[in-house]
């Protein structure tokens, strides 16, 4: 089974931006004027998962709590302190979570729509 999360957004250009040039992830594609969307794909070649994000003349309506959360797990201690570096040298902030085991286990951070990221420790 492959994963999409899908998630409609009024700021389709700063999400692209975040999760590539901070969070680096790949540009897997895209589309434009599809049924009056445009959207792009975005995580890793090959991975089996990826995130869309989409956009429209139809404002997105968010309505999340503390709770919903995207995880993201790096493959190493390096990759997961490189990425740390990474997220301080772009300037973003880390937030206290709700539940206290992602201040344990990870990071959190906001994206531009403001849907928290956890960013969790490989151990």
């Amino acid at each position: 089974m492959k994963f999409r999360f899908a998630r409609h957004t009024n700021n389709l250009e700063k999400l692209k931006s975040f999760y590539t040039d901070v969070l680096g992830f790949d540009l897997l594609g895209g589309f434009e004027d599809h049924d009056n969307y445009n959207g792009i794909f975005l995580g890793y070649k090959n991975a089996g998962w990826h995130l869309e994000f989409t956009e429209s003349d139809q404002p997105a309506n968010h309505t999340f709590d503390e709770d919903d959360i995207l995880v993201f797990y790096p493959e190493s201690e390096e990759k997961y302190t490189r990425l740390l570096a990474h997220l301080r040298e772009h300037q973003v902030e880390f937030i206290q979570p709700q539940n206290p085991y992602w201040s344990e286990n990870g990071v959190m951070i906001l994206d531009p729509d403001g849907y928290r990221v956890v960013i969790a420790a490989t151990r």
